[in-house]
């Protein structure tokens, strides 16, 4: 997927503000947009516009985009930075204009093609509910396996007077219940956008990710671990400790495993209603062979051993 720069595509700087933002499009729009340009590429360009200028009219999806940084250069190779949107509110959100499904696939892997959805149009009145904001944040596994509290701070782009923007942070602290899963949200309500006169606030939306963890991965409900295994372990069978999430506990290895082999603790997955399980995938390692006497005990094997595995290979 490649780079792409709006600030480049519009001819503007990173510091312009709203209405240089507005002027610019207004400018290129009617030099190429299809029914009037006799530019060979205008219609190509002409998206690729309207794809800069939804992105950087909008104070939440400029914020975002300006937080990926400035060391990006059109048309290279490119992949979010890890956990680049943690703790991003976005207020509202939605497309503003054009259609999202034209758009780019790097537009769509920064903001998605039905994410942030379009925002109600506020009636007139003076009981009108505030709008739910969203933002993603990250937590351990074990948050979730214990449940937790936990301080998040989060930011939310706001405009300022002259048409620039500014970044707010407030800090929250939230309870994170058992089970919750990647991709599930947690509701804050009243932590949202305020209300037109009595009307209530919206609430906040908090979407669920998991950092990564130096032991385990996490599927659906279910917690993998790679157990590195001796080869003698592995055929001969073994009783060994094996460290989960909530402790160390005893595991049975039978003989003749093989690399690969799943073992399954049942329920000791992730909190459900029906819990996940706690998988366990060996791994063998073999012993290094840096000593004459470690090396020897190799050639000894090799000699002991008829044994060829590539042998379904044909060879």
């Amino acid at each position: 997927m490649q780079y792409k720069d709006y600030y480049q595509i519009m001819g503007l700087s990173r510091s312009a503000n709203q209405a240089e933002i507005k002027r610019a499009y207004r400018k290129l729009a009617r030099k190429y947009h299809p029914d009037v340009s006799k530019e060979p590429d205008a219609e190509a360009k002409f998206k690729e516009l309207g794809e800069a200028y939804e992105v950087l009219k909008d104070p939440q999806k400029r914020a975002a985009y300006d937080k990926l940084g400035s060391n990006w250069k059109a048309g290279e190779d490119f992949s979010p930075p890890p956990k680049w949107d943690e703790g991003f509110e976005f207020r509202g959100g939605g497309f503003t204009g054009g259609d999202a499904n034209a758009f780019s696939a790097f537009f769509a892997q920064l903001f998605g093609r039905d994410g942030f959805r379009p925002a109600d149009q506020v009636p007139h009145g003076f009981r009108v509910r505030g709008q739910d904001s969203h933002a993603k944040i990250y937590i351990d596994l074990e948050d979730s396996i214990q449940g937790a509290t936990r301080n998040i701070s989060l930011s939310t782009p706001e405009m300022d007077a002259q048409g620039r923007v500014q970044i707010k942070h407030r800090n929250l602290n939230i309870k994170i219940p058992k089970g919750v899963k990647p991709g599930q949200h947690i509701r804050l309500a009243g932590q949202g956008d305020p209300g037109l006169g009595d009307g209530k606030s919206g609430d906040l939306l908090l979407e669920i990710a998991f950092n990564n963890h130096p032991l385990y991965r996490v599927s659906g409900t279910d917690i993998y671990l790679d157990l590195p295994v001796t080869p003698w372990e592995a055929r001969l069978g073994a009783k060994i400790k094996i460290p989960t999430p909530v402790g160390t506990v005893d595991l049975k290895i039978p003989p003749h495993s093989e690399q690969g082999t799943k073992l399954r603790l049942k329920g000791h997955g992730l909190p459900a209603k029906t819990p996940g399980d706690f998988y366990v995938v060996l791994q063998i390692a073999l012993p290094p062979a840096h000593s004459e006497e470690a090396k020897a005990a190799y050639q000894k094997m090799q000699h002991e051993f008829d044994f060829n595995p590539r042998v379904s290979l044909g060879v």
